[in-house]
């Protein structure tokens, strides 16, 4: 009996044992899984969820705990559960990712009794600018052959918030007219104009990434650099270079002059402008040239390098002054392409000796200008006719030196005179009655010699005649200069007759004077009267000798 009571006593309270758990755990199984949000970047504090276990007469004997990969970004506050993030740590979506997952762990007198779930979804807030994908930004090179309203590059850009995202070209980029996008969400640039390596060898670029589903429109740039790639589309020119305009890369090719006598032979020519040669107008590629005579090689007396474009004379000039120069066209194309060329001109001037000196036909032009309102006219000499100054040269057989330049020495603001002799005044700068003269020097550009003239020049009053005239300026100073030039030859002589007649007389007159017996001699001791007469016959004589003795004989 006894043992069957103290095994009914042991069951009641293994049964009462079992009871009062029962009842402890129905208060952590009041409980439930917890979902719920929060937005990113919340405060310290944010509340996260309430805990739905009903405090009793036992609650105090329930203890909560987190746990879970998440658990630190929660703590508990009595029956609530808070966002544990601080100033130095917070919550971010693009790090954490989407949700947090954590565990609530319910227990009694140390003894697990429940296990709830805990998913905090994070709300996304827009708090991230877009950002260029690094290896679609890098520095890259495009064709200078590339066609136009082709796709030349590709950028793309990322937003950790996952906004839409659309491109635009800075339009205050240096180089912004040379692309276009023509969809924005794409990032696809397109090329609008040619290029041009010749031009532009570098271009420079400022894209934008916007969003484009966002109010707060977030947006980032960045620079990219572009190089031009030089293409084979330029013909090869002449140096020097003379662009055609400002801005355009075509050349006016040069023309190529040397002057040569009948001297010279085998030997190389120095050209002005020189030496001749040629580049690639690409010069990113610079292919190789090549050089030819066209024309004007006069059979064979000029070659041509072609690898240095240096021209050789191999025989001398024709002794004749028919051949006064040679004119020769030179080639130069690409070695791979000799569709890519260009031409230019070569003058050859043969200069002979110079035995005469160029020489004007006057040594003095008279010239006549009437006064007018008009800011230019030409200067007229006697009868109305243009005043031209001119040279002959005599070492051309129609006298005529090509070479001639004419200029005023010194400069005149109001006197110009052409290059062929023709004087041009600033009418309306002058004033009536003026006159001036002016020195012309022609000079011969071969031989450098120079010869002058002057010019005199008398400024007509308005509604006056130029003088016609009976005395043409060339009569008149030529007139003057001959009876100048005899008046004085004839002075000379008639001063050494003058001094031959005078030496004559006075040696004459000293014979007599020292042979008192060639005297006659009735005037020795006479009447003083007699020596007086002999006297003037003396002073007769001395004008006439041949009379005077006559006629001491018939005084006598």
């Amino acid at each position: 009996m006894k043992m069957l009571r103290s095994c009914r006593l042991l069951l009641w309270q293994v049964a009462l044992r079992l009871s009062y758990n029962v009842v402890i755990a129905s208060l952590c199984r009041e409980g439930s899984d917890i979902f719920t949000s929060v937005r990113e970047n919340s405060p310290t504090g944010e509340f996260i969820s309430s805990i739905n276990i009903t405090a009793g007469p036992r609650a105090n004997t329930i203890r909560l705990c987190l746990s879970g990969r998440n658990a630190n970004w929660f703590y508990l506050e009595g029956r609530t559960i808070r966002l544990n993030s601080s100033v130095f740590r917070v919550l971010d979506r693009e790090v954490e990712g989407s949700v947090l997952i954590a565990e609530l762990i319910c227990y009694e007198n140390d003894i697990i009794q429940g296990n709830y779930r805990i998913l905090v979804e994070i709300l996304n807030e827009n708090d991230n600018k877009p950002n260029f994908l690094l290896e679609t930004i890098q520095p890259f090179t495009i064709s200078e052959l590339t066609a136009v309203n082709s796709v030349v590059f590709t950028v793309k850009a990322v937003d950790a918030d996952g906004d839409m995202i659309s491109y635009i070209i800075d339009p205050s980029s240096q180089d912004a007219e040379f692309f276009r996008i023509d969809l924005p969400n794409t990032g696809k640039v397109v090329l609008n104009k040619p290029l041009d390596y010749e031009t532009r060898t570098h271009l420079q670029l400022i894209m934008w990434a916007q969003e484009s589903n966002t109010v707060d429109k977030f947006n980032t740039s960045a620079v990219l650099n572009i190089n031009i790639e030089d293409g084979d589309d330029q013909y090869p020119h002449f140096l020097p270079c003379t662009p055609v305009s400002p801005g355009v890369p075509v050349c006016m090719n040069p023309t190529y002059t040397t002057n040569i006598t009948q001297k010279h032979q085998d030997v190389g020519l120095d050209f002005s402008p020189g030496p001749i040669t040629a580049e690639d107008g690409d010069k990113g590629i610079n292919a190789p040239l090549t050089y030819t005579i066209l024309s004007g090689d006069d059979q064979g007396r000029f070659t041509i390098n072609n690898t240095t474009g240096e021209i050789r004379l191999t025989r001398a000039a024709d002794d004749q002054r028919l051949t006064t120069n040679y004119m020769l066209t030179i080639m130069v194309c690409q070695v791979d392409d000799r569709l890519k060329y260009s031409v230019a001109s070569v003058l050859v001037r043969v200069l002979y000796e110079n035995a005469f000196p160029p020489a004007f036909n006057r040594t003095t032009y008279k010239g006549f200008i009437i006064q007018s309102s008009s800011p230019a006219s030409i200067v007229s000499t006697y009868g109305n006719q243009v005043l031209q100054v001119q040279v002959s040269d005599r070492d051309f057989p129609d006298g005529r030196n090509p070479n001639i330049h004419y200029l005023l020495h010194p400069p005149s603001e109001l006197y110009q005179v052409t290059k062929e002799g023709v004087l041009i005044a600033k009418t309306n700068q002058l004033r009536a009655f003026d006159r001036q003269i002016l020195q012309v020097i022609a000079r011969d550009e071969e031989s450098g010699e120079e010869v002058s003239a002057s010019v005199d020049i008398e400024v007509l009053q308005r509604g006056q005649a130029v003088p016609s005239g009976a005395f043409k300026e060339q009569q008149l100073f030529g007139d003057v200069d001959s009876t100048l030039a005899g008046g004085i030859a004839v002075l000379i002589l008639i001063v050494l007759l003058s001094a031959i007649l005078f030496l004559l007389l006075w040696t004459v007159h000293r014979r007599r004077v020292q042979n008192p017996e060639d005297r006659p001699a009735i005037a020795f001791g006479k009447h003083p009267n007699v020596r007086l007469l002999w006297f003037h016959m003396v002073s007769y004589s001395e004008c006439d000798v041949a009379s005077c003795g006559f006629s001491t004989r018939v005084m006598w």
